[in-house]
């Protein structure tokens, strides 16, 4: 009987003993982040490009990060940094070394040359330190182009390139 439940539950793609959950975002002011991004993303602001924005982590070696120990460091790995623009499909991206406020700096200028100097920079990222940097927040007082929109705590749903659709093949 179990071989025939087991049989059925793969015939069918079910996997009831793997559970996906949600966690709903208490961030302060939800609503009010969810609706700014939303409608820069449906009413994109005249003379403005929107890009959703992302680093993420990848192994230089297939499958080394399924193969991690506990005390694993970062060599062999690499951040790859990426930026869309929905309705062109255009991506900007570049793999750097490390994560830090550094980088995002660098991947700001390089934004800032593939991109047409007299549109403005509506920027979809998430709450990550280096985005808030002090040195990242005077780079972008010295450009005043680049407009920050910051999705609410758990809701990373809310930055297109974060969705699997987008994400999947960099696992």
């Amino acid at each position: 009987m179990r071989s025939l439940v087991q049989r059925v539950w793969k015939d069918n793609g079910l996997a009831p003993h793997r559970a996906k959950t949600f966690k709903v975002s208490n961030a302060p002011k939800f609503a009010e982040k969810l609706v700014d991004i939303v409608g820069v993303y449906l009413n994109p602001p005249e003379h403005a490009i929107v890009l959703s924005c992302n680093e993420k982590s990848l192994p230089l070696f297939p499958g080394r990060l399924k193969t991690m120990p506990h005390d694993y460091k970062r060599n062999g790995t690499t951040t790859l940094f990426a930026a869309i623009e929905l309705p062109e499909g255009k991506v900007i991206a570049e793999c750097m070394p490390q994560h830090r406020h550094q980088e995002w700096i660098k991947f700001l200028k390089l934004i800032d040359k593939e991109t047409q100097p007299n549109l403005d920079l509506h920027l979809i990222v998430d709450h990550y330190a280096t985005h808030k940097h002090p040195k990242v927040l005077a780079w972008l007082q010295k450009h005043p182009r680049f407009h920050m929109h910051f999705t609410p705590t758990s809701a990373s749903w809310l930055n297109v390139i974060e969705r699997p659709v987008f994400s999947r093949h960099v696992r």
